[in-house]
């Protein structure tokens, strides 16, 4: 069966773009092409329709989009074959509160600039500037609070884990 008039110049011209798309949601250039093909088939079969129009090249990109999505529904419902299998523990709530009051402990042995800008910087997620601002200091202090901070805890043997050496 003959293409539809102008589809042959479309998939000339826009190929490669909506090659490029489609790689960019799958990342694996066999499974953008193979999805760029299904787009295209579905396109020719309405393509009477969408010459009318002034660019039916978002058609096709919803088309393709909406491929992808149905494909990654169902993608996974398969398994992975390994020789090991990985551990898969649980870390117990009493262990979590364990190492959440090693991690304060640790923040507590930090000087009291160095806590402020840890807790601001990384917990209230502010940005360096931001802290600047509420500790009235500059933002190469910040970071020079923050360098030596992360520095000391890094170092903290009570962070380690169990049988972790240096």
């Amino acid at each position: 069966m003959p293409a539809p008039p102008g589809f042959e110049e479309f998939v000339t011209f826009r190929s490669e773009r909506l090659l490029r798309a489609a790689y960019q949601l799958t990342h694996d250039l066999l499974l953008a092409e193979d999805l760029l093909q299904t787009a295209l088939a579905r396109a020719w079969r309405v393509w009477s329709r969408l010459s009318g129009e002034a660019d039916p090249e978002p058609y096709v990109r919803r088309i393709m989009f909406n491929t992808y999505a149905s494909w990654w529904r169902r993608r996974w419902t398969h398994e992975w074959p390994t020789g090991v299998l990985p551990e898969r523990g649980e870390a117990s709530v009493a262990a979590v509160q364990a190492e959440r009051d090693r991690l304060w402990r640790a923040l507590g042995r930090l000087t009291r600039r160095q806590r402020a800008v840890v807790v601001l910087r990384y917990y209230e997620d502010m940005t360096e500037a931001q802290v600047a601002e509420v500790l009235g200091c500059s933002v190469g202090s910040v970071k020079a609070h923050a360098s030596r901070a992360l520095a000391t805890l890094r170092l903290d043997e009570s962070l380690r884990p169990e049988g972790a050496t240096t």
